[in-house]
């Protein structure tokens, strides 16, 4: 069953999604569109994470290229760093972002 989305879960995605690609942030490439990534730490197969536990990523590292987290998860982790840490900075990055906002 697909659960819908709450309006403090929805505000949350689209402040993720505002940094830009986390991955291309650390290679020093810049900001880049980035869409929703659901970490996959300790969820089975098929079993998505919550919308609270997400890292951004633009299409390439996400899902297009040869080097996107679906198309190799383990070596794109080798690569790129563990979904763990990239949530921990992306969940850092974002309070970062509501600090400099003002009425957040």
């Amino acid at each position: 069953m697909i659960k819908n989305k709450t309006k403090d879960e929805r505000r949350w995605l689209n402040h993720v999604a505002s940094l830009g690609c986390v991955v291309c942030r650390n290679l020093g490439y810049g900001e880049s569109p980035a869409e929703i990534h659901h970490v996959r730490i300790a969820t089975g197969m098929g079993r998505r994470s919550s919308h609270w536990d997400v890292i951004p990523l633009c299409p390439r590292h996400h899902r297009l290229g040869d080097d996107a987290y679906h198309a190799a998860p383990a070596g794109w982790e080798r690569r790129f760093g563990k979904q763990a840490d990239l949530l921990i900075q992306t969940r850092s990055d974002v309070s970062s972002l509501h600090s400099m906002t003002v009425g957040y």
